[in-house]
């Protein structure tokens, strides 16, 4: 029997953290997760009904780097976008997720990008995450040309969305934040009433605490329950009693092994705290086994130019001496 992509997924994972990075983007990638984040992240879906919003959804969602086949799932595979986008000179990036969505009624087709990001410290990263995200935009920009539109035709510029879901938020850090373009004039009587809104990222802040309230955005409320560590029968109730979620058998196959993974992931940084904390007690015994030598040799009368010449430290013989003098 053919793999799905979650199972292409988790294979290609080599240990609990990596498989759950993985599973996150792919729950992410369902169609009743995206048009949730198409409602609220984007506007001209805000006034639609999640079903009409999940038929605007094209059939080229395209997951991360990973291998994909096609007919492994209902996501089908990319046709016309890919997930990787290499400009010559440039470099190659991979975008979690990238797809497109369509308002036929006013002929408007976006090319969206979701992001999963477990950190926005710039000291872990090595930089500022706004920076990035508009290195992102700029690039679903410049990559349409010669696919949406060609030669000087750039009135055909598609619309480009980024959205970044962020985890790391404190108990009190849920937020939206929309990064665009925007225009104004400095000197002079405006002479142009066209207002371009090709580039927009959404910063969703999620929070990553086990106990917070209900957020009061319904999106953040949504995924923080989509992410939580909770019990995974009361996840799929949430799931499908508060935000409509059909419990289809990839959907419910994500969910349970999102939940296994997170036990997996505490039994491993367990297994490690009891692993450092055997290794902190073997050196600390080193340390007083080696500090014992000194001392026996301190008082068997050997001579500091003696006890360290055996490859005792300065350290080791003058703490011992104090250790001594505060006990006699």
């Amino acid at each position: 029997m053919p793999g799905s992509y979650l199972s292409q997924a988790v294979d290609a994972a080599t240990n609990a953290g990596a498989a759950y990075d993985i599973n996150a983007k792919y729950l992410l990638a369902d169609k009743q997760v995206l048009a949730w984040i198409l409602k609220y992240a984007i506007v001209e879906f805000g006034g639609m009904q999640i079903s009409k919003i999940i038929s605007c959804i094209g059939g080229d969602i395209q997951i991360g780097s990973m291998p994909t086949d096609s007919g492994l799932s209902n996501l089908g595979r990319v046709q016309g976008m890919s997930a990787e986008d290499s400009v010559p000179g440039e470099g190659m990036i991979f975008y979690d997720i990238r797809f497109s969505a369509y308002l036929m009624e006013r002929e408007m087709k976006f090319l969206v990008n979701v992001e999963a990001q477990k950190s926005t410290d710039p000291a872990k990263l090595g930089y500022h995450l706004e920076n990035r995200i508009l290195f992102y935009l700029s690039r679903m920009i410049s990559a349409q040309k010669q696919t949406e539109f060609f030669h000087s035709d750039f009135d055909s510029l598609k619309r480009v969305r980024s959205i970044w879901i962020c985890m790391d938020s404190g108990p009190d850090g849920d937020s939206v934040r929309e990064i665009g373009l925007c225009g104004k004039t400095v000197y002079g009587k405006p002479d142009s009433q066209y207002e371009s809104d090709l580039m927009r990222a959404v910063i969703i802040n999620i929070r990553n605490g086990k106990e917070v309230k209900n957020s009061g955005h319904a999106l953040i409320a949504m995924l923080e329950t989509l992410f939580a560590q909770t019990d995974v029968e009361d996840k799929k109730r949430i799931l499908t009693q508060r935000y409509g979620m059909t419990m289809n058998v990839e959907m419910e196959r994500r969910i349970n092994l999102m939940c296994n993974l997170s036990e997996a992931i505490k039994a491993e940084g367990m297994k490690k705290g009891i692993e450092k904390g055997i290794e902190k007690g073997i050196e600390k015994g080193k340390k007083e086994e080696r500090l014992a030598a000194v001392e026996r040799m301190i008082r068997a009368g050997a001579l500091k130019e003696q006890i360290l010449s055996y490859g005792y430290t300065q350290e080791e013989y003058e703490k011992v001496e104090n250790l001594l003098l505060i006990r006699s």
